[in-house]
């Protein structure tokens, strides 16, 4: 079975939940000169990097989130290539194999209940400072309002909802609109989609919810790097928006990345529950299954598609080094635009060269 959000945060991916992502704005204008607002209409996105090895080719498209939730996202480059490749591979995920079946997965039900709550009844006031707890409440009133469910979480999963609002509020939303629209194209067009998720098997999955439920979890950190985040990020994450709409890379780039996903992860890591399942280091075995999955359409196909995030697939160990560091040669959109300049300019060159020998 596929994680769903719950399992996700549960078993250690709490870095999808809060990772900085970006979304679009006019083709017409620069992200740098766009005001910190939302753009909405048709938005092309960035263009794609080529990872080649000879004649095979595997097209990565950075996807992000939060995006506009008002964009409508269209590229000719991307649907062009899908339709030309032999297989599409799926971003990094984890699978879950617990092998329950129908009634084992109702059974597990009830225990889901309350999976979000500190341990033993305790409240966010009892767990955290009262300086960070002070900066809650501020936050809390104006994203969440008399919410008082939410003050039995823990604090990662306080923090996860705050945000959400937040996105919400500024006119963002977590829908992965470029996902689901090359997902449906492949399947209108019958192109395998490659699960490129690491299978982690919980071979009792009750017994790891109970002791989820029952294990502390030292998320102080994670939660404040939330909260700064969301006092101070919101307008890094529309430039970041609209950055991607016009393809500026070079913005992309340089903008500061987010740390709060890395410190929840890591707040998850280091719990009792993670290192008893063996959860240390899903990041890595994560990636390591999307690389083997890109080695192996990279050997069978001509043409591939992959989507990755871009944060990971920009960051200096990200996706692109490591494939540059296994022999391929990656180009950027704007290094393939350098090196198809100058062939379009012998192109218009050469009818006036044929018209002189004709006169």
């Amino acid at each position: 079975m596929r994680a769903g959000w719950w399992m996700v945060a549960v078993f250690g991916l709490a870095t999808q939940s809060v990772s900085a992502q970006v979304a679009p704005a006019p083709a017409a204008t620069t992200a740098k000169n766009l005001p910190a607002v939302v753009v909405s209409g048709e938005l092309p996105g960035p263009g794609l990097w080529k990872v080649s090895k000879g004649d095979h080719v595997l097209w990565v498209l950075g996807t992000l989130a939060p995006l506009p939730k008002k964009m409508q996202w269209q590229s000719r480059q991307v649907s062009d290539t899908e339709l030309a490749a032999q297989a599409v591979l799926l971003p990094p995920g984890i699978e879950l194999d617990a092998k329950l079946g129908f009634f084992g997965k109702l059974m597990l039900l009830p225990r889901l209940i309350g999976i979000r709550d500190s341990p033993d009844g305790r409240k966010l006031e009892d767990v955290l400072p009262p300086p960070v707890y002070a900066r809650w409440l501020a936050l809390k009133a104006r994203y969440l309002g008399h919410d008082g469910g939410v003050e039995k979480y823990r604090p990662m999963f306080a923090s996860f909802k705050l945000y959400e609002a937040a996105v919400k509020e500024a006119d963002l939303s977590n829908d992965d609109i470029a996902g689901k629209l090359v997902r449906q194209l492949a399947k209108a067009h019958s192109i395998p989609l490659v699960d490129t998720s690491y299978t982690f098997t919980v071979a009792d999955p009750k017994a790891a919810l109970t002791a989820f439920r029952h294990s502390s979890m030292d998320d102080t950190r994670c939660f404040e790097q939330t909260l700064d985040r969301i006092e101070h990020g919101l307008p890094q994450m529309q430039a970041q928006a609209n950055a991607w709409a016009t393809g500026d890379i070079d913005t992309l780039a340089h903008l500061p990345r987010d740390t709060a996903g890395r410190a929840c992860a890591d707040a998850f890591a280091g719990a009792d529950f993670a290192r008893q399942q063996g959860l240390q280091n899903l990041p890595e075995k994560m990636a390591q299954s999307w690389m083997d999955a890109a080695d192996k359409a990279l050997a069978q196909h001509r043409s591939t598609l992959a989507m990755l995030p871009m944060g990971d697939l920009l960051a200096p160990d990200g996706y692109l080094a490591r494939l540059k560091a296994r022999g391929y040669t990656v180009e950027s959109p704007d290094e393939q635009d350098d090196a198809a300049a100058p062939a379009a300019d012998a192109g218009s060159a050469a009818p006036a060269t044929a018209g002189s020998t004709a006169r």
